[in-house]
């Protein structure tokens, strides 16, 4: 049975690129793949995926709450790839899941596990309870040598728990950091940690 995979970073980790790669190894090899991306990521134009790195394809699919995956439509595909997955509907993954049993092929998902609070998106949870296979892509604090865990949101040059859960944005808008630099940074009790973010976002 082919595998649903969630391969997951914070920002600046390089899932895009990583991406774009795995599409470029499978069309070298004249094989078919299918990019998709959602709807609402337009930061670098309706259609493009693109990588910090400067590379960029355009999406075969564009995703939103309305979109109906037809299992015949991806009969001749090899594989499908989807960036910023974690802005999907838990429904939307669920049909990516339909693909790996009908028509039977692989489906790469690319995307944040967590937001600026570290809770997890729907689409990343969803994804949590789905796939075969969950993979971190790797990537150090923007303020120290430890490994990046949190994306940390900034106005003005500083760490913020306030605001919607999705803001589109790319370096200037959000940093990827570890547990100890996020405290520090929104200003939360090292003690509590990144436990009492919600908490703290909401209180009066």
């Amino acid at each position: 049975m082919a595998k649903l995979y969630f391969r997951h970073g914070t920002m600046d980790s390089a899932k895009t690129l990583n991406l774009l790669a795995v599409a470029h190894n499978y069309k070298s090899q004249g094989k078919r793949v299918v990019l998709m991306k959602p709807r609402l990521d337009d930061r670098f134009g309706s259609s493009a995926i693109a990588s910090r790195a400067g590379l960029e394809a355009p999406a075969d699919v564009l995703l939103d709450a309305e979109t109906r995956l037809d299992p015949a439509d991806f009969a001749q595909v090899d594989c499908v790839l989807v960036d910023e997955a974690q802005f999907l509907t838990p429904e939307l993954i669920e049909q990516l899941r339909e693909l790996t049993l009908r028509p039977g092929l692989p489906v790469i998902c690319y995307g944040l596990r967590t937001d600026f609070r570290t809770r997890l998106f729907a689409g990343s949870m969803r994804l949590m309870e789905l796939a075969d296979s969950i993979e971190e892509v790797k990537v150090t604090c923007q303020f120290c040598n430890r490994k990046a865990i949190y994306n940390l949101r900034l106005v003005n040059g500083r760490g913020t728990l306030s605001g919607a859960q999705i803001e589109l944005g790319a370096n200037e808008r959000y940093a990827p950091v570890c547990c100890a630099c996020y405290d520090r940074e929104v200003g939360l009790d090292n003690a509590a940690g990144p436990a009492t973010a919600q908490a703290a976002a909401t209180a009066p």
